[in-house]
């Protein structure tokens, strides 16, 4: 029996020492990670670990039975389905109803049939694989309704949102929230001079910088075309300036060559942040941010503008 290309685990809680080891034995023969317990304490235990997707319970045993087993299986919460056999010497009909409706899917008689058990844990497997199959579809699809495809930087969308959550959860806490927007300077003559590809390339790179220069818990999305939105959680403008000033003078350490020609790699880069305002909202942030960036591009490009600020080697400017 194939279990998937890696080996599924299954649970087999019986109580009886000979026929937990003979299932165990029958288990192992086909391909499956086997964990065994006696008891129904041990096996809620064991229900709870994620690769524990297929599960053999005794309805009659020590601690909890298969019945209550079932039944607290369902009712919890959890991020894989775990498809259970019943194992019993009951044979009334009652019986197989009251499994079912426990939350069991699927019911067997002891003396186990071990050629009819294998055929109803492949059923097992069908449905398991055909789960596992879908939550990777659905991380697909939620990872492009989130995720810029060609920078992995989030969409604008999604960033806006982790600025409006920020702010919001910097009111309940007295704290700031800081915004840089960045963009690359003179990214026009970057794609006239090395195609497309190379104008890519670039905005990976950036996404890249950015990865590694700002924080674990801040968020960087792309905002549209070479604009980066960046959302600084706990972060005053002075804050801001030493981030954004980091990320600037990081990202113009390397140049571009094209067919021996050097292009300069700069970012211009407009900052604020929420304890400038009386009552903050992202379109304000936004724009402020915006406005900055501008007075960058307009002060001469690779610096960082931060309200009436501009700040350029380590050196601020007042305009």
């Amino acid at each position: 029996m194939k279990t998937s290309k890696s080996r599924r685990t299954i649970l087999v809680a019986d109580d009886d020492a000979v026929s937990g080891r003979i299932l165990e034995k029958s288990l192992t023969d086909w391909g499956f990670r086997v964990l065994l317990v006696r008891n129904g304490n041990d096996a809620w235990k064991a229900l709870q670990k994620p690769d524990v997707r297929l599960a053999l319970l005794d309805w009659v045993m020590p601690g909890v039975d298969g019945i209550k087993l079932c039944r607290r299986t369902r009712e919890k919460s959890k991020s894989h389905y775990t498809y259970i056999i019943l194992l019993t010497a009951r044979d009334d009909p009652r019986d197989v109803v009251d499994g079912l409706e426990a939350g069991a899917d699927d019911y067997m008689t002891k003396p186990v049939n071990y050629l009819e058990l294998r055929a109803r844990l492949q059923a097992g497997l069908r449905i398991t694989n055909l789960e596992d199959k879908l939550l990777r579809i659905q991380r697909r699809l939620s990872h492009l309704a989130t995720k810029d495809s060609l920078t992995g930087l989030w969409n604008r969308r999604v960033t806006i949102k982790f600025l409006e959550d920020e702010l919001a959860h910097a009111a309940r806490e007295g704290s700031s929230v800081g915004v840089i927007m960045a963009d690359l300077d003179h990214f026009k003559r970057i794609n006239d001079t090395g195609g497309h590809q190379l104008g890519d390339r670039t905005l990976k790179s950036l996404a890249q910088c950015i990865d590694r220069h700002v924080r674990p818990y801040d968020k960087a999305g792309r905002y549209g075309g070479d604009e980066v939105l960046i959302v600084l959680p706990d972060c005053g403008l002075h804050r801001v300036a030493r981030i954004a000033e980091r990320l600037r003078s990081r990202f113009a350490r390397r140049k571009i060559k094209v067919n021996g020609t050097v292009l300069p790699r700069t970012l211009s880069i407009g900052g604020s942040a929420s304890d400038c305002f009386v009552n903050p909202t992202a379109d304000k942030l936004i724009r402020a941010s915006d406005r900055a960036l501008y007075q960058a591009k307009d002060a001469g490009r690779n610096l960082v503008a931060l309200s009436h600020a501009l700040k350029k080697t380590g050196k601020v400017k007042k305009r």
